[in-house]
């Protein structure tokens, strides 16, 4: 995967809430804990993600992407 956003944190999923446009995804980092992103529920299943699978939080200015390799 390329990318060019530098802020990258790499962490597992540790609970997903979807909702019928957005999902929220709480990511465990190593430091400082957790990351909550809110993305479309679209894009979360299109990334097919699963609680305890290694991800990506990518932060753009105020907004955090999810991203999985």
């Amino acid at each position: 995967m390329k990318i060019s956003a530098r802020n990258i944190l790499k962490g597992k999923i540790e609970g997903i809430d979807k909702g019928p446009v957005t999902a929220t995804v709480k990511i465990k980092i190593e430091s400082p804990g957790t990351v909550t992103a809110s993305i479309t529920t679209e894009a979360a299943e299109e990334l097919g993600l699963k609680e305890g699978e290694e991800v990506y939080a990518v932060i753009k200015a105020s907004e955090v992407l999810v991203a999985k390799k």
